[in-house]
């Protein structure tokens, strides 16, 4: 089954959002074979579009991390 989500984040203040980005960021290099991800900033944004053709199981579980990751960069805020 094809897949695909978009989540966006937005801050209060830009320098919120680069660093939040930056923490995501190694995840676009780094997912599992099969799984797209990119996160950009866009001014207080943060923006993630995952794309995947897989098991329902697979993509919630690679949204799971994605926020859980999120949330562990907004805690170092």
């Amino acid at each position: 089954m094809k897949m695909h989500a978009n989540v966006k984040c937005v801050y209060d203040q830009e320098s919120f959002a680069l660093a939040v980005a930056s923490a995501l960021r190694p995840d676009n290099f780094q997912a599992p074979s099969g799984i797209q991800i990119t996160t950009a900033r866009r001014g207080k944004q943060v923006v993630t579009n995952i794309a995947m053709d897989g098991k329902i199981e697979t993509f919630l579980a690679t949204l799971d991390d994605l926020l859980s990751c999120t949330s562990t960069a907004e805690s170092m805020l």
